[in-house]
């Protein structure tokens, strides 16, 4: 699975190294390298990534507040020329913190790490960022996820729903495809409650959801099932 990263620091030779590094990477993509803070959290708000290489000392705002004011859901590594900030990472769950200079093989095993977590991640929970904080959402609990311009609205079986940041593509890349299926440009269901069709509409509970054109086929699949 490829990982598509950027990184962000105020010092061009850092970018440059990081650069250097990540092209030896298989599976790595660094997209694009920042030295401005809102230049990169305007890129991140079109494309988001998978990964942020990360400096902690930055002239506007330090790249621990940086990374907590980012609302989808992307991993971390912190690079720094300052060893005290080591505990602060971890507390914000980053992958891996390097401490300038770093190695190749330092580099390479922090990337491992990205690696390791996706594998073994648990595909029972969607993890996404929403109002500051980082969700942890049961798939069992997901009844419907609505896309709405730049963000999408998960429906939840306690009647409460979550407003988050993100693509209709790039959530439906973290569910499992087993169990969800988009069937139309703005809607995504539980395949398990595609149980009653009316007129090309899905009923669940008090919500009746349309079927798009381009989706039909594929809903007609599993109800056929």
């Amino acid at each position: 699975m490829m990982i598509k990263a950027i990184a962000l620091d105020d010092e061009i030779l850092a970018l440059k190294i990081i650069e250097n590094y990540a092209g030896k990477i298989e599976n790595l993509s660094l997209e694009k390298t920042f030295n401005i803070q809102s230049d990169a959290q305007k890129h991140l708000n079109k494309y988001p990534v998978d990964l942020i290489f990360l400096d902690i000392e930055m002239p506007s705002k330090n790249g621990m507040d940086f990374y907590k004011s980012i609302s989808q859901n992307t991993k971390v590594i912190f690079t720094t020329a300052y060893s005290e900030y080591a505990v602060d990472a971890f507390s914000i769950n980053a992958v891996d913190y390097l401490l300038k200079p770093f190695s190749f093989e330092r580099f390479k095993a922090a990337v491992e790490k990205v690696k390791i977590n996706n594998e073994s991640a648990d595909v029972k929970y969607l993890s996404i960022r929403a109002d500051y904080k980082l969700h942890k959402i049961n798939f069992d609990d997901i009844i419907l996820i609505e896309g709405l311009d730049d963000y999408i609205q998960i429906h939840l079986a306690d009647h409460s729903k979550i407003t988050a940041r993100s693509s209709m593509k790039n959530i439906l890349e973290k569910l499992s495809e087993k169990d969800f299926v988009r069937v139309h440009r703005s809607y995504i269901v539980p395949v398990k409650l595609i149980k009653t069709i009316v007129n090309r509409n899905i009923h669940i509970g008090e919500f009746i959801i349309p079927i798009g054109e381009t989706f039909k086929g594929v809903v007609m699949e599993i109800v056929n099932k």
